[in-house]
């Protein structure tokens, strides 16, 4: 039997952050046609379920056109089981819209775990609140006999995402027979044991939406074996554009020119295309006296890539000699920086402050 297991699809999110409004809908539109091609790639490879580890969709609100594409891909393939288990971003709002449930269409609740069985496979879920998050493990009851699927939404390091993300306890979920823990809430593909018997596993969004979401994306294909329960899984990348991010070290350059220079020659040595998305971090050390634009960087990149973001990530050197009899202003502004109290600013706060100081002197944007 083969699963599709995805998750953190956010259908309908704004992506205005990073792109133009042109771009945002049209990555709006790209991410509804690879969720509709993975449903064909589904189709064409005989999976028999895609398992949706929480949030479908990213608001609340959801545009006609997303609840559209998703209906019909579930009345279109009647033969795939959509197993949906909704995450912190979904709302009852697509169900709702539905006149009637399809048949091949599976939910979990809150207030129970729920399981549907294939045979000698069975993929039980249950949907975390504030209310059972901490308290649902000592109901969850598996056959050891069956190869089990447990899906949930939610962290496993706790501390790492909001205090409002639901927390996922692997501890209490180790020795309960499963054999394959499929989560969703973490935007990269991870997975690893969860103990001897079984293993846990993060797909990954399906598409990069913004600079935090680097790297491949796609889904994970499960295939088991129904006679010895045997699994095999596969990372499937299947995002239409990549999200990059690539740090350059321009220490010791003085002007704009020669850390694009830099860039370039960093960029040359990455195999990126011209469908991605690149944001492009400048690190090092520079004088203070240096002159960086990361617009004219920005621009002589433009329509390399999809969208490019180029972020001063530097620090400058300021020997203090050099500004000790200076009587410009920015002078006077670089010894009250350097002379404030150790205890009010450290030296990158002070770094940070001479850095925005001199750009306001010169009447750069901050």
């Amino acid at each position: 039997m083969k699963i599709i297991h995805c998750a953190d699809i956010h259908l309908d999110s704004k992506m205005t952050t990073n792109l133009t409004n042109e771009q945002a809908k049209e990555r709006r539109d790209e991410l509804l046609n690879t969720f509709s091609k993975m449903v064909d790639y589904a189709k064409q490879n005989e999976v028999k379920a895609i398992l949706i580890a929480g949030d479908l969709f990213d608001t609340r609100n959801i545009s006609a056109t997303a609840r559209n594409v998703v209906k019909e891909a579930i009345l279109g393939y009647p033969d795939i089981d959509f197993i949906y288990l909704k995450g912190n971003h979904d709302h009852d709002n697509f169900l709702s819209n539905l006149e009637d449930l399809p048949a091949n269409l599976k939910l979990f609740s809150n207030k129970e775990w729920r399981a549907y069985e294939y045979g000698d496979i069975v993929i039980t879920g249950l949907e975390l609140s504030d209310d059972n998050q901490y308290s649902v493990y000592n109901d969850l009851k598996l056959n050891p006999e069956k190869f089990n699927i447990v899906t949930l939404h939610g962290q496993i390091r706790e501390g790492e995402g909001s205090p409002r993300d639901f927390n996922v306890n692997l501890d209490n979920l180790r020795g309960r027979n499963i054999d394959y823990l499929a989560l969703g809430h973490i935007h990269s593909y991870e997975e690893d044991d969860l103990d001897a018997r079984g293993r846990y596993c993060y797909p990954g969004c399906l598409e990069g939406r913004g600079f935090d979401e680097c790297g491949k994306k796609g889904f994970v294909l499960l295939e088991i074996d129904e006679e010895t329960k045997e699994a095999n899984t596969q990372f499937v990348p299947f995002a239409k554009r990549n999200v990059h991010h690539l740090e350059v070290d321009i220490s010791g350059v003085y002007t704009t020119i020669e850390a694009l220079v830099k860039v370039e020659d960093s960029l040359r040595r990455k195999e990126y295309t011209e469908t991605s998305m690149v944001k492009i971090t400048l690190t090092g050390t520079v004088d203070v006296e240096s002159d960086i634009n990361t617009r004219i960087i920005e621009g002589k990149l433009e329509g390399k890539f999809y969208t490019v973001k180029v972020v001063d990530g530097t620090s400058q050197t300021v020997k203090y000699q050099d500004y000790e009899r200076d009587r410009s202003l920015k002078g006077e502004f670089i010894r009250l920086v350097l002379n404030s109290d150790e205890n009010e600013f450290d030296d990158k706060d002070k770094n940070a402050i001479i850095k925005c100081g001199i750009k306001a002197l010169l009447g750069e944007d901050l």
